[in-house]
């Protein structure tokens, strides 16, 4: 097989750098199958394994990209054949294992999910971990008794995970949808993505820990002191999942919602759970939750992926943007 590209990111000292290299098949991290790349997405995630302290990459040299969706190549087990559509996303990818960000990947077998009757390669990563990660959260509040008529509020309502859930909600009808928002240029796009109405982070009170009554379910894309403030704001009996740490990654609060109020928080790991419970969400996400032609998308190849790292850094991305591989 001819030479192919990747994304490399290499450390030396503590500069690191990512570019566009040629490699050989035999460059690649090992795995059971074979997969021809057509589609990887980008996340703050992978925007943080190009930093010196990102915390991401284990070892370096590495190719980043923590998604991926392509076409099967060969495989070692019976499970996945030459010519099925499969995608990855979590587990190692692009952070001990090779990730996304390449014309090829080689993955273990239990790392792999075949593509949903219906949905597409393009599709999948339009989605991306993000997709997964907005879907485990609106199961967790649903299975903790969400209900469209309720207060109901979702974090970082203009970004990847935030966007996705956003649209998701408003689609299975929720009719008080709050998007929390930063600035004034995302009140327009929360909107268009179904937010009923909007609230400026900045009024946010922290340190407080018990507020006025005001939401049912809180959907926390963001951690910190953002998650603090919300939780003293649920009402008796509502919920909050947390699925982000770009806020930060302390949460300082008290046992007062908890213990005068009943409130439950739900943890989001989008990274290792159980495949069936990833297919189960994936299937969703292919039907009765399907919002990929509703969502802010924008393609990019290999090349243009540095610039949209730094927008992610900066603060000033929007929506999702999916590269094209192959």
């Amino acid at each position: 097989m001819q030479k192919f590209s990747a994304y490399v990111v290499q450390k030396e000292d503590e500069n690191v750098s990512g570019e566009l290299v040629d490699l050989n098949l035999e460059d690649l991290t090992a795995g059971d199958v074979l997969i021809q790349v057509e589609y990887s997405s980008l996340n703050y995630k992978d925007m943080l394994a190009f930093q010196p302290h990102g915390g991401v990459i284990r070892n370096y040299p590495l190719i980043p990209g923590i998604d991926l969706a392509g076409t099967v190549v060969s495989s070692a087990v019976p499970d996945f054949q030459p010519g099925d559509q499969v995608l990855s996303t979590g587990y190692g990818l692009g952070v001990s294992h090779d990730g996304g960000l390449s014309q090829y990947a080689k993955l273990p077998a239990e790392w792999v999910l075949k593509l949903p009757a219906g949905l597409s390669t393009r599709d999948a990563m339009t989605y991306g971990t993000a997709g997964l990660t907005a879907g485990l959260s609106v199961n967790a509040l649903l299975q903790a008794g969400m209900q469209p008529t309720d207060q109901v509020l979702v974090t970082g309502a203009t970004g990847g995970v935030g966007s996705i859930a956003t649209k998701i909600l408003a689609n299975l009808g929720y009719q008080n949808l709050t998007a929390l928002i930063r600035k004034p240029q995302q009140v327009q796009v929360a909107q268009d993505l179904g937010a009923t109405e909007v609230l400026d982070a900045a009024t946010l009170k922290v340190g407080r820990p018990l507020q006025h009554q005001t939401f049912d379910y809180v959907l926390d894309t963001v951690g910190g002191d953002v998650t603090a403030a919300l939780l003293a704001m649920l009402k008796n009996s509502g919920a909050m999942s947390v699925c982000g740490n770009v806020g930060g990654n302390q949460l300082t609060t008290s046992v007062l919602p908890f213990i005068l109020r009943g409130v439950s928080l739900f943890g989001i790991d989008s990274v290792a759970p159980a495949l069936l419970q990833k297919a189960a969400i994936w299937n969703k996400l292919a039907t009765e939750w399907r919002v990929t032609d509703q969502l802010v998308v924008d393609e990019v190849t290999l090349v243009e992926v540095k610039d949209v790292l730094q927008k992610l850094q900066a603060g000033q991305h929007l929506g999702r943007t999916i590269v094209k591989i192959s």
